[in-house]
């Protein structure tokens, strides 16, 4: 049953119920400990309602067996306080919670500072420190209700609408669908190559990833609308999008199919009667040229899911791709036992900041992954490749890749260009 929203203005706050449970637990205080899960601190990309909720239910087994309490606060920041018993099993969680979100700049700044991410507290020797947190938070919850409002003024609305475009609203969402069901789109569609590299650097294309443009589709749609200001509403858009490129994969005349391609999918889509209807209509040779490619974090929002349509698509024939993963995930990942047959890891230079012990761990994983089956993307230099081969990786992907492959190209034109004057 919904609630009375006037009710639910006066329900407390999760900060003001952590307050209240701190000061409660003065006389419970010993063995007992606390993390603070600094989500607030993630892009805003990376802080959409259904990641957010996958963080806060990885607690859900340890808050049943009532070995701790979870607070979910207004800055999208987890508290969790709990017995010392159950520390291991914490930690677990906060390693899970940490895997999620790797990608996001606030984890590769927390290998530095590991407070940055998560912040651990013995509430009987930290008793104080913790209930100054509580408070501090509830003040931090009232100043923010004050800025809101503040905010609601309408001159700095228009300001902020100058400054970041039109928010992603569902009505503005309906207009783009709308729009997207007209729009011819096949000039939007980019493509670029995974390939092998020799000790030249001449570059042999693997396969091709096709992916839709979203900076041309807002400057050509919405040129006034910031898509990315609403992750959850995005992520309808890129559910519409799905359904767009299955059209176009299914009519050659839109886009041109040569090679093994790979394209990025929702697993909802895969689950979809348009991705059946697409899977009707081509056939099974064609199937085993393409690669679904699938966000890690959309894996882990709901596993269950994932390996129900990774078996389904697998059996049909296609090949399936986890992207996403960083340095830092790739030691928390099975790729054989997700059954994916290949992975993405995405290039960062502190993969050779990291010295020996990380490479040799790189190394060591890439070996146990399989070492045609790992591709380091996002390569936008030598230095990339230089280092993705010295720990065993073979496949490459990245503007600089494509760049070798431009060059390779006017290399080809000027021998052939060469050979016919030579035979006039």
């Amino acid at each position: 049953m919904a609630l009375n929203p006037e009710f639910q203005n006066r329900l407390p706050s999760q900060e003001n119920l952590l307050l209240d449970y701190v000061q409660r637990l003065e006389r419970h205080k010993r063995d007992r400990s606390a993390v603070h899960l600094r989500l607030s601190g993630l892009r805003p990309y990376n802080r959409r309602e259904q990641h957010l909720r996958a963080a806060a239910n990885s607690f859900e087994p340890l808050v049943e067996n009532m070995d701790g309490q979870l607070f979910s606060l207004k800055s999208a920041d987890l508290l969790f306080i709990f017995k010392n018993a159950v520390r291991g099993e914490v930690e677990t969680v906060v390693q899970k919670v940490r895997f999620l979100f790797s990608d996001d700049p606030l984890l590769a700044e927390s290998d530095a500072d590991t407070q940055a991410f998560a912040t651990w507290y013995d509430v009987d020797g930290e008793y104080d420190r913790v209930l100054h947190l509580a408070q501090s938070l509830v003040d931090a919850e009232h100043r923010l209700v004050n800025e809101v409002r503040g905010r609601m003024d309408t001159r700095s609305a228009l300001r902020a609408r100058q400054q970041m475009g039109e928010p992603l609203t569902p009505q503005v969402l309906d207009r783009v669908v709308a729009a997207l069901a007209r729009a011819d789109l096949s000039n939007m569609v980019r493509r670029q190559y995974v390939c092998q590299l020799d000790t030249k650097m001449v570059p042999s294309p693997v396969f091709s990833e096709l992916f839709i443009s979203i900076a041309d589709l807002r400057e050509t749609l919405l040129p006034g609308v910031n898509l990315l200001s609403n992750r959850w509403l995005f992520q309808h858009l890129t559910e519409t999008l799905d359904r767009r490129m299955l059209a176009m994969l299914t009519r050659t005349d839109h886009i041109t199919l040569s090679g093994d391609i790979a394209f990025n999918m929702n697993i909802s889509t895969l689950l979809s009667p348009e991705f059946l209807t697409f899977d009707d209509n081509i056939t099974a040779s064609r199937r085993g040229s393409m690669i679904i490619e699938l966000q890690k974090v959309d894996i882990f929002a709901d596993l269950g899911a994932y390996l129900f349509a990774r078996e389904f698509v697998q059996e049909k024939g296609y090949r399936v791709c986890v992207d996403g993963l960083t340095y830092h995930t790739m030691s928390m990942i099975d790729r054989d036992r997700l059954g994916a047959d290949l992975v993405k890891v995405i290039w960062h230079p502190e993969m050779v900041d990291g010295g020996a012990p990380m490479h040799d761990r790189l190394r060591a994983l890439i070996a146990s992954a399989g070492e045609n089956r790992v591709v380091l993307c996002r390569v936008d230099n030598r230095e990339a490749i230089d280092f993705g081969r010295s720990v065993g990786i073979t496949l490459f992907q990245g503007r600089h890749v494509e760049q070798l492959i431009a060059e390779d190209n006017r290399r080809r034109e000027l021998l052939r260009l060469k050979r016919r004057i030579e035979r006039g």
